[in-house]
C-alpha cells in the first residue's frame, strides 16, 4: 500500500464488504438492545416486581454514607445480558445449523496413525514395523 497515504488507506478500509456489515451490525445491535431494554424495564421487571410483593426493582437499593448502590438498576442489567446472550446464543445456533444443513456435515479424515500393540506409541498407519521397540506390525 506504498504511496497511497493515510487517507487512501484509510477510503481503502471502509469501503471493504466486512466493515460494512459490521457498521450494519453494530446499529442493528443497538436497536436490539433497546428493544431487550424496553422488555425489561417495561414488561420482566412489572412482572417480578408482582411476583416479589409489589417490590419496583429500580427503586431497589442500599444505602452507604450518603451514597446509594443500586441494585435494582444492576438486577436489570443482568437481566438485560441474560437475554442478549440467550438471543444471540439462538441466533448463532440456527445459523450454524442452516449452514450445516446446506453444506453438510464434514466427514471425519481416514486415520493416519495407529497404535503399536506392543509397545502402545502411535505409528504411521503404513507402518509394518514400529520406530519405537521394532516390532513387526503387519
Amino acid at each position: 500500500m506504498a504511496g497511497k497515504g493515510f487517507i487512501g488507506e484509510f477510503k481503502e478500509f471502509i469501503a471493504k464488504g466486512n466493515v460494512m456489515d459490521m457498521a450494519g451490525g453494530v446499529v442493528i445491535g443497538g436497536a436490539f438492545g433497546a428493544i431487550v431494554t424496553s422488555l425489561v424495564d417495561d414488561i420482566i421487571g412489572p412482572i417480578l416486581g408482582v411476583i416479589m410483593g409489589g417490590v419496583d426493582f429500580t427503586k431497589v437499593g442500599i444505602t452507604v454514607g450518603g451514597a446509594t448502590i443500586a441494585i435494582g438498576n444492576f438486577i436489570q442489567a443482568i437481566i438485560n445480558f441474560v437475554i442478549v446472550a440467550l438471543v444471540i446464543f439462538s441466533v448463532i445456533k440456527a445459523f450454524n445449523a442452516a449452514r450445516e444443513m446446506k453444506e453438510g456435515k464434514p466427514e471425519e479424515a481416514a486415520p493416519t496413525t495407529k497404535i503399536c500393540p506392543y509397545c502402545k506409541s502411535e505409528i504411521d498407519i503404513n507402518a509394518t514395523r514400529c520406530p519405537h521397540c521394532t516390532s513387526e506390525n503387519v
